[in-house]
């Protein structure tokens, strides 16, 4: 099922409103996950080969869109949500609009692994908690999070 979603996401609407960039979240951003026995089911190279043909034909829909700007395709691992998410943008990578840092990553294999090897996607085991230091919520420092590792492929003019 995941990889026919994947496939789906090239023919759902696609707005770019350079302007707006809420409304580009709002229409080009797509939510993917697995019921609970098909979490193995697809292969890593076969889900990274579902979103690379994603990439092409939105890349083609662009074109034909007649949209002259810079527009990125980009994949990322929500591990909080359990989700593969995917969206559509007229921004460059270096400027995706992620709340937090985040990386570039050429190689969508890793991404798409930490998705299907998720045994419990959405649940952060007792073991990952790490402990606060009391007296660490009177300050105005926020902790370090990793990086969100997320995959892109331009799909607009180039750069």
């Amino acid at each position: 099922m995941l990889l026919t979603w994947i496939a789906e996401v090239a023919d759902e609407p696609l707005v770019f409103e350079p302007a707006d960039r809420q409304v580009e979240l709002d229409t080009n951003t797509w939510c993917l996950g697995l019921a609970e026995g098909d979490r193995r089911a697809p292969a890593v190279s076969e889900v990274v080969t579902a979103f690379e043909r994603t990439a092409d034909a939105i890349r083609g829909r662009v074109r034909g869109l007649g949209f002259p700007g810079v527009a990125t395709f980009y994949v990322w691992h929500d591990e909080q949500a359990g989700q593969l998410r995917c969206s559509t943008g007229s921004v460059p990578p270096d400027a995706l609009p992620f709340g937090g840092a985040y990386e570039v990553r050429d190689d969508l294999g890793p991404i798409v692994e930490g998705f299907l090897s998720d045994a419990e996607p959405g649940l952060i085991a007792w073991t990952d908690l790490e402990e606060v230091p009391s007296g660490s919520w009177d300050t105005d420092i926020e902790p370090e999070n990793a990086p969100v590792a997320v995959w892109v492929s331009s799909v607009g003019a180039p750069l």
